[in-house]
């Protein structure tokens, strides 16, 4: 048993949770809570950590693991929750392309630039797979989709959802548009109503930056601007709740 906040192994995890530098460097993320383990892939799990009361409790559904246990003081000390459930993981982290997302007829994709809010990221990973999105592309100034907070947040969608970085949107643009893929930016200064176009076919939704919405350059880039009209002294709505406006209505109008 693990029974020093010294340990190297404990010192490492810590860095995971804190450095997203740490997390690319070695391929791995932290997952956290009894849910997001039963979640996660069997083959993505790296190493596992208990705590003594945990497994004690739960030594039943630990059957098959390799794991090592952790008094309860140093999990509280290595937790990034304010209670913590006694059960974490280090998972290897999936790479996808551009070009994963779109093999399909008539591809669904969300992008993101600059978006900020680990909370927000989340909320977009699990609305989307509700929505039946084929990818999350995102700019280099989003967050860490590895932010536990984000994790969290995805409530395990985060595995099941294709996602990519992309350090040139210009070009990844140009690519879903030689699939003809037609994208549109959600703009305060939008032309046309979201609910009047059409997104049966191949369809990319630009969503901006919780404070400053899209930059020019993006906004730029998309076939149409299109709005959200609101009611009220409102300017404009949480980046979640739109990209979740613009997905289900594609959503619906594929079922129609």
């Amino acid at each position: 048993m693990i029974t020093s906040t010294s340990n190297t192994q404990i010192k490492n995890v810590i860095n995971l949770i804190k450095k997203s530098k740490d997390r690319k460097a070695q391929g791995l993320f932290v997952v956290e809570g009894k849910r997001m383990f039963e979640e996660t892939p069997r083959e993505r799990i790296h190493s596992l950590f208990v705590s003594e009361s945990y497994e004690k409790e739960n030594r039943g559904s630990l059957a098959g693991y390799d794991y090592e246990t952790v008094s309860d003081e140093v999990f509280s000390h290595m937790s990034d929750t304010k209670t913590p459930q006694g059960i974490m993981a280090l998972v290897k982290m999936i790479q996808f392309s551009v070009e994963d997302m779109i093999l399909g007829e008539n591809p669904l994709i969300v992008i993101l630039e600059n978006l900020q809010d680990p909370g927000n990221l989340g909320t977009i990973i699990r609305t989307a797979e509700g929505a039946g999105v084929d990818g999350i592309i995102m700019t280099a100034g989003t967050v860490d989709i590895y932010n536990p907070k984000v994790i969290r947040s995805t409530m395990g969608a985060m595995y099941r959802m294709k996602f990519a970085y992309t350090d040139n949107l210009n070009e990844t643009v140009g690519l879903l548009k030689s699939r003809g893929i037609t994208t549109y930016a959600a703009h305060l200064k939008g032309a046309v109503d979201y609910v009047t176009c059409d997104y049966g076919k191949g369809t990319a939704f630009f969503i901006g930056n919780e404070g400053n919405g899209l930059t020019d350059e993006a906004t730029e880039l998309a076939d149409r601007k299109i709005i959200i009209p609101m009611k009220g002294s409102l300017e404009s709505l949480n980046a979640a709740v739109s990209a979740a406006l613009l997905m289900y209505e594609a959503a619906r109008q594929r079922r129609g």
